[in-house]
Parts: structure tokens; C-alpha cells; sequence
């Protein structure tokens, strides 16, 4: 019997070498004008914007969580990348800063080229819509770690932000209007209890059609996070934006007081818009109580814009022109009380 080897290990350098050649392609396409690496090297490197004069570097770091056993059980692998970037960038993007790169960490236990590429082919997909470029990364093959077929993904996301104009909630006013932007449906959040209810506790099928969704239940799970780069931009062009808020795991009650100043509260109007009907679903099928829905999934609302009620037409407007469609929701009042955030 020959020596062992790295590949008898369990890890192949050359399928390695073969998905970062199938890559290098898509990794070109989020170039941007401030990139300065090419792929292959050690590190990865981008230039400031120029003419910034206090410039305030903006980071942020996340996962995909258990949507992944959804796109693992549908062998489908290209929009999980795209919530990836999505999630970070979102979280960025709060502090009214421009995303500048991003960063890939793939791990599985054994490599399959395809599959990498076609993940890879959504990271890219979320960074040409985020406007960053995808400048490095890193794939790790780890025998026996991971299932066979499954994987793990996480981001990390630059941007930069001039320091006068930082968003950090301390412009929030009582009187301020807070505007929903909508979500695609759960993003990346709460795929464990979805998961819990529909599949396990409901017996429902991936490749069932559930004439609530209007579409096929794995279809819907895995519809992308939305990426809220450029209506954010537009909105704070207006200088009327005085808050900004990525809805992520907490829902809306968990994440908005994240960003109120103290003695301010947020009440807001659930009648506003219309709750997404994957969320009635999960209620109904697991008899989750409105409360734990609240607290655990975006419910139809995926960012809130915190303005200036008095130019309140301008930011909708900004937001309009980018293809969302801005919902007024609530508004900032004076609050005392230990909780914040208020639905009425």
C-alpha cells in the first residue's frame, strides 16, 4: 500500500484549484473602480473613495443560519450567497455607510465544484447588487466535519462612511415618521421554528404547493433577502433620514429600540401593510402566538427609515424611484417606559 496523502485524507487541493477557476469570472464582475487585488493572493485590497475627509470604516459579519437545510434539501444553491452578502451589508448600511467589499468563508466536508460554484455565483449576484466588490475569500474542505452534501457559510462585509454624515440615531426626534421597506418573506431569520412547524410539525413538502404562497413551499423559503443598498443611498440624499434599522432575528420589537436615543419610543400600526402570508401560515399550522411571531420573523417588513416627518414626500419618493414600495408604518413619540417599541 502507497503512503497516504492529503487527498486520501479527505481533502482535494486540485478541486480547490479547479472551483477558483470557475470562479475568478464571477469575482471579476463585482469589481469596482476602488478594487486594487486580483484573486489569488494572500489578501485582498481596496482603495477609500477619494475626497473624504474623516472617513469612518463600517464592518459587519453574519451567516445564512438554517435556511442552508433548505437549500440543501432542494439541491439548489445559488440564492443562499445572495442572502449571505445580504445580511451583512443590510447591518452596514445602518450607520449610512457604502459598502465597500466583501469577504466569503465556505466550509464543507468534502468539495464539489459545482455546488461551490453555484454558491459562489450568489455571494457575486449579492455584491454586484450591494455595489461591492467581492475581493477575497476562503473555501475549506473538512473531512467528517460537515455532513455529506452539506456545508456552512459567513460573510464579512467594509464600508465606509464620512463621519459627519453618520447615521447613529441620535438626530431621532419625537414626531418622526418611521417608513417599513418590505421584505421578500423571512429572509434569513427564523428558518429553525419554520422549519420545526412546517416540515416536521405540519408534514408539509418542499415540492408542495401551498395555495396560500401561490407557489411551491421550497420556492418560497428560499426567495433571496432583499438587498436595501441603493433605496437607502436615495433616502439619505434627502438629508431627512434620521434612523436607519436592518430587521433581523427579534423581528421589529427586537431591533428598533437598538437605535432609539432614550426617552423615545416607536408605536407602531400593524394595519399598515399587509402581513405576507408565509408568516399566517407558520401561525396557523403551529399555532404560534403573535407574540413569538412578532419576536422571531420580519413579518413582511425588512428595513425601517426613520425621517423627518416634514420631508417625509422627498424620502418617499427617493425610496419609490428605486423599485420599493415605502410603507408609513408609525411614528417616534416621547416614552418612559421600559419598552420601547409599541404596537397599536
Amino acid at each position: 500500500m502507497g503512503g497516504w496523502s492529503y487527498r486520501s485524507a479527505g481533502v482535494d487541493i486540485d478541486k480547490g484549484d479547479a472551483l477558483i477557476d470557475r470562479i475568478k469570472p464571477l469575482i471579476r464582475n463585482t469589481r469596482t473602480a476602488l478594487t486594487v487585488s486580483e484573486l489569488g493572493g494572500f489578501s485582498g485590497l481596496c482603495q477609500l473613495p477619494p475626497n473624504l475627509q474623516a472617513p469612518l470604516l463600517v464592518s459587519s459579519t453574519d451567516g445564512v443560519g438554517t435556511k442552508l437545510k433548505i437549500a440543501f434539501l432542494m439541491d439548489i444553491h445559488d440564492t443562499v450567497g445572495i442572502d449571505l452578502v445580504a445580511m451583512s451589508v443590510n447591518d452596514i448600511i445602518t450607520s449610512g455607510a457604502k459598502p465597500l467589499f466583501f469577504l466569503d468563508y465556505l466550509a464543507t466536508s468534502k468539495l464539489d465544484v459545482e455546488q461551490g460554484y453555484q454558491i459562489i455565483k450568489g455571494v457575486s449576484e449579492g455584491c454586484r447588487l450591494a455595489g461591492c466588490a467581492l475581493i477575497g475569500g476562503e473555501t475549506a474542505e473538512m473531512p467528517d466535519f460537515y455532513a455529506k452534501g452539506e456545508y456552512d457559510l459567513a460573510g464579512f462585509a467594509v464600508g465606509v462612511v464620512e463621519r459627519s454624515k453618520l447615521v447613529d440615531g441620535t438626530r431621532i426626534r419625537a414626531g418622526d415618521t418611521a417608513i417599513g421597506l418590505p421584505s421578500s418573506g423571512l429572509h434569513a431569520n427564523g428558518y429553525s421554528l419554520a422549519r420545526k412547524v412546517l416540515i416536521e410539525h405540519a408534514g408539509l413538502a418542499l415540492d408542495q404547493h401551498i395555495d396560500e404562497l401561490g407557489e411551491t413551499l421550497g420556492t418560497y423559503l428560499l426567495k433571496p433577502t432583499v438587498i436595501y443598498v441603493e433605496a437607502i443611498e436615495q433616502a439619505l440624499a434627502t438629508d431627512a433620514v434620521h434612523g436607519l434599522c436592518h430587521i433581523t432575528g427579534g423581528g421589529l420589537p427586537g431591533n428598533l429600540p437598538r437605535i432609539l436615543p432614550p426617552g423615545l419610543g416607536l408605536e407602531i400600526d400593524e394595519t399598515c401593510w399587509d402581513i405576507p402570508p408565509i408568516f399566517q401560515v407558520i401561525s396557523q399550522r403551529g399555532n404560534v402566538s403573535h407574540k413569538e411571531m412578532l419576536r422571531t420573523f420580519n413579518m413582511g417588513i425588512g428595513f425601517v427609515v426613520l425621517a423627518a416627518t416634514e420631508k417625509l414626500d422627498s424620502v418617499l419618493s427617493a425610496l419609490t424611484a428605486t423599485g420599493v414600495a415605502p410603507l408609513v408604518i408609525g411614528k417616534v413619540v416621547s416614552e418612559s417606559r421600559p419598552r420601547p417599541v409599541r404596537f397599536v
